[in-house]
């Protein structure tokens, strides 16, 4: 072993406190990169296999009836390779023991086989056997919610007419992955499922013999699917059709390609915050052991050690700490990783989640903590090589002694010797004092980063279900139904009030995006639904003019006066140029609005409506249900109250489980950083306390040398730890946003001072830890020159 490499393992063991405090900052760097990645590569890798494995269909096209001989001239489009078409229809179910409104939705299977394309992936049991009109295949997700297996049985209202259904297995598929009911934002398993039926008993229930309502279509490779999606709409338009999309707009592919993008980029912002912070903290204390290491380093060239090697010397020193950082990043990250991964699994339903290690991760992990960490202690080993050894060898020239401007102040007069000590240590080494306030205010930022979205889902939700959404029930009509429906519902027992709107399905066109929703008409001032402004402010709305999700409006990149264009989805599939009236600061889901009135004036059709919003009486509810699914036009009934329990049980399930991970991360790398800067503090001025104990200063008061100092800083940090917290919280919030939320910036008075009181936790450890040392000080060791 060379003796080079003897002074590293020495170093090393010498400095085994402040390494192991780096070690854990680098380590919450890789483990939330290692997380991240493993999390996206195995819900990435799931999905594809379970597309490729279940020939899950490019295109997709639901029409009101097309004659089975149109599915023909669809084979015949250039790029197309397969067309299945099948039937299906919203039903409404029955499961024992489960008063709660059900809703599904019934698919037609091909009698006995799979289909050509969304086949179903059987967990148990078998395809509804030939010949048997009562016999289902149900999800899985609607299997475990309500305990039901092969052989069970449940009941299905199709086409009004009730029917008892027995279960033949239970399955998944590609086209149900993430499984959303109509108007649903968050999956709700006991209420809404997915079941398939032979296509002959399921085509006579819905008189639909040699006719089909839904067509699915696989491209061929290198085929141009905006070209085969037009010629599709063109030949289904005369049947009703509401518009062909593809896996892009397809609900379950749409959210679950959201997921992926928000962990694309916390695998990018969250790791380059940690490791960012690692690296400048080995910049200090490389910064400060080549300051302390100044005579080795010119003995070992006068020795005749060259530049390169006392270079390298420094750089594998750092990369060692970063690799220690790594291992430990790599182990927490696997196990984090295997959990979350776990979790996805509640929401995201596959036949197996394919969670594997790849070299190229754990590379990439090792490589991206060894380059932040060299690039931190950079400037250092520039500095150790650049030393002449004769300078080197004498001890750094005596500070020229003045008062100091802190000493200069009238406060400076009341100060005891030790305070003065302390102040004019902090006034004549600014830059030292700068950057340890700095590496303090970091631990702070890190805790305020790792708390404040516990107060801003709470937020969130409170803001959406209390100040936006204030019906008890939700009701979609299967069909366009005259205004006057609103006084039939009114009658009905326990409904205190009434108000209604009106959907239609649209691609926004601006410039060469488009987006496909649905436009909204509502009252010109909602009481039910109420749109907020960017003060969170209810919105009126415009008697006409349209207004858009900013989130929408930021995609298609429109300012308020630019016309957008609407292609309507549904009737004469018209396109209408509409300007742009104002944007919509909806946290949850987006969307655009109208004025009802005006949306029927450009639809040119009556005062017809979509759907209601009812607000009830929770005592008659019991009564109420039944009645509202007399109604032949209810097709959905969605409750508010479950809609915000789903939520927060998966906000709960996901994001603040990682963001509870994150904290108490935080709350390590919060006592690493303040014990590094206190360790190097104490090795820094070691011989200068031992030579105040020498000249009779008592250990109290040499101690309060370093408490104070370590106050003083502490207390300076804490105000620039919450400004540059709230930059990280930023970060974050850009990382999260998706189409399904987007997280307010909010932080708490209580968020601050959890970030303060850790700061002071950690330093106020880190300092009792330090003054055990001040025992061992070598007094003889002061009385030496060097």
């Amino acid at each position: 072993m060379s003796a080079l490499h003897r002074k590293l393992l020495r170093d090393l063991l010498t400095m085994k406190g402040q390494v192991a405090a780096i070690a854990v900052v680098i380590a919450a760097g890789v483990m939330v990169l290692i997380l991240s990645v493993m999390t996206l590569d195995a819900i990435t890798l799931s999905r594809d296999r379970f597309y490729q494995e279940q020939h899950f269909a490019h295109i997709f096209s639901e029409v009101k009836r097309a004659p089975e001989g149109v599915a023909e001239r669809l084979r015949l489009i250039p790029g197309v390779s397969q067309v299945q078409t099948r039937v299906l229809a919203p039903v409404r179910l029955e499961v024992d023991g489960f008063s709660d409104p059900v809703r599904g939705l019934i698919l037609a299977l091909p009698d006995g086989h799979q289909p050509d394309l969304n086949r179903v992936y059987l967990r148990e049991g078998s395809l509804p056997q030939p010949g048997y009109a009562d016999q289902v295949l149900i999800t899985e997700t609607f299997s475990q919610a309500h305990q039901l297996h092969t052989g069970d049985q449940i009941r299905a209202i199709i086409n009004g007419r009730l029917e008892t259904l027995t279960i033949s297995g239970v399955g998944l598929s590609p086209e149900f992955i993430y499984l959303l009911g109509p108007n649903d934002l968050m999956p709700d398993y006991y209420r809404y499922g997915v079941l398939w039926m032979n296509r002959r008993a399921l085509a006579n229930a819905l008189d639909m013999d040699g006719a089909f309502n839904s067509v699915l279509l696989s491209l061929q490779s290198g085929a141009d699917m905006d070209t085969v999606i037009d010629a599709v709409d063109l030949i289904l338009a005369p049947y009703g059709s509401i518009g062909a999309y593809g896996r892009h707009d397809q609900i379950s592919h749409r959210f679950l390609h959201e997921e992926l993008n928000q962990l694309r980029g916390m695998a990018m912002v969250l790791p380059a915050i940690f490791l960012g912070v690692a690296a400048f903290l080995l910049h200090v204390l490389m910064g400060r052991i080549v300051h302390t290491q100044r005579q080795q380093i010119a003995v070992l060239k006068a020795f005749g050690y060259r530049n390169r090697e006392i270079a390298l010397h420094y750089i594998l020193l750092t990369s060692l700490i970063a690799v220690l950082g790594s291992l430990l990043g790599i182990a927490l990250g696997i196990w984090a990783g295997q959990g979350m991964a776990g979790i996805y699994a509640e929401y995201y339903r596959f036949p197996v989640m394919s969670f594997r290690l790849q070299p190229s991760t754990l590379a990439l992990g090792l490589a991206v903590a060894c380059g932040a960490a060299i690039l931190g202690a950079s400037r250092a080993v520039q500095s150790a090589v650049s030393q002449a050894p004769a300078e080197a060898m004498r001890p750094p020239a005596p500070e020229r002694f003045q008062r100091g401007w802190l000493e200069q102040l009238a406060l400076g007069r009341f100060l005891g010797q030790t305070s003065r000590i302390i102040v004019r240590t902090l006034s004549r080494h600014r830059v030292k004092a700068f950057l340890t306030v700095t590496g303090i205010s970091f631990s702070g930022a890190l805790l305020l980063m790792g708390s404040y979205q516990f107060g801003s889902v709470s937020f969130l939700l409170d803001l959406q279900y209390r100040k936006v959404l204030h019906m008890d029930l939700n009701l979609g009509f299967s069909e366009q139904m005259p205004q006057r429906a609103a006084a039939e519902l009114r009658a009905l027992p326990g409904v205190s009030f009434v108000e209604t709107y009106r959907n239609v399905p649209v691609r926004l066109i601006h410039g060469r995006k488009d987006y496909r929703t649905a436009i909204q008409g509502m009252e010109a001032q909602p009481q039910m639904h109420r749109l907020l402004d960017a003060r969170y402010q209810p919105i009126t709305l415009p008697p006409e003019g349209l207004l858009l999700s900013s989130y929408i409006a930021g995609y298609l990149d429109v300012r308020e006066g630019d016309m957008v264009e609407l292609e309507i989805m549904e009737g004469h599939r018209r396109t209408i140029s509409v300007a742009l009236a104002g944007t919509v600061d909806d946290l949850i889901g987006v969307g655009a609005y109208m004025e009802r009135r005006a949306l029927n004036r450009l639809l040119r059709e009556g005062p017809v409506i979509s759907g209601a919003w009812l607000m009830t009486d929770r005592s008659l509810e019991e009564e109420l249900f039944p009645r509202l699914w007399q109604i032949p036009a209810v097709a959905s009934i969605g409750q508010i109250s479950n809609a915000e329990r789903v939520i927060r049980t998966y906000m709960e399930d996901t994001m603040l489980v990682f963001m509870g991970i994150l904290l108490v991360m935080a709350g390590s790398i919060a006592f690493a950083v303040v014990y590094n800067n206190a360790r190097i503090a104490f090795a820094e001025r070691y011989r200068e306390l031992a030579t105040l104990r020498v000249l009779g200063f008592t250990q109290a008061e040499v101690a309060w040398v370093l408490i104070g100092e370590a106050a003083l800083l502490t207390f300076l940090a804490i105000p620039l730890g919450w400004l540059i917290g709230t930059g990280f919280a930023l970060m974050v919030n850009e990382a999260f946003s998706s189409e399904l939320f987007r997280l307010p910036l909010v932080v708490s008075h209580q968020v601050y001072a959890f970030a303060a009181l850790g700061v002071l936790l950690a330093s106020s450890l880190s300092i009792l830890l330090i003054l055990r040392r001040l025992k061992d000080l070598d007094m003889a060791a002061a009385l030496k020159t060097e």
